[in-house]
């Protein structure tokens, strides 16, 4: 019996999630379409299932991390799973969709998406070698 890694884990939830939202691909347009879906559920979730959906829909939004600018799911500096993109970004997309949950679109995850070949094309920050 084959072991299952987090990532199949992680690919098989998003996967489920692009069957049910019957979305194609994991692209800009389905972070579009899910940042509406969001903002449409956020009003009628109830309570009790806010961390299971958010769950659901932060493997999805992860999933179009890695698809589309080639980051890896991985395990953050605090224990968090999450995406690293070319190991100096790591993204939590699961606290990325409870923002959008509770804060509604001021925090939207299409927004955040369309910002990162932005944070991508940055020079990564000199560190200063003294201290003050």
């Amino acid at each position: 019996m084959a072991v299952e890694s987090p990532s199949d884990a992680l690919f098989a939830a998003a996967e489920q999630v692009r069957t049910q939202l019957k979305l194609p691909f994991y692209d800009a347009g389905a972070v579009a379409h899910l940042a509406r879906f969001i903002e449409a559920q956020r009003a009628v979730l109830p309570a009790a299932q806010r961390e299971a959906v958010g769950t659901a829909l932060g493997c999805f939004l992860g999933q179009c991390l890695v698809t589309v600018y080639g980051g890896e799911w991985a395990k953050g500096p605090d224990g968090s799973t999450g995406v690293g993109l070319r190991e100096r970004f790591f993204f939590n997309p699961f606290h990325l969709v409870n923002q959008q949950l509770n804060e509604g679109e001021r925090a939207s995850v299409a927004a955040f998406f369309a910002s990162v070949p932005q944070r991508l094309a940055a020079p990564p920050a000199v560190r200063k070698r003294w201290i003050s």
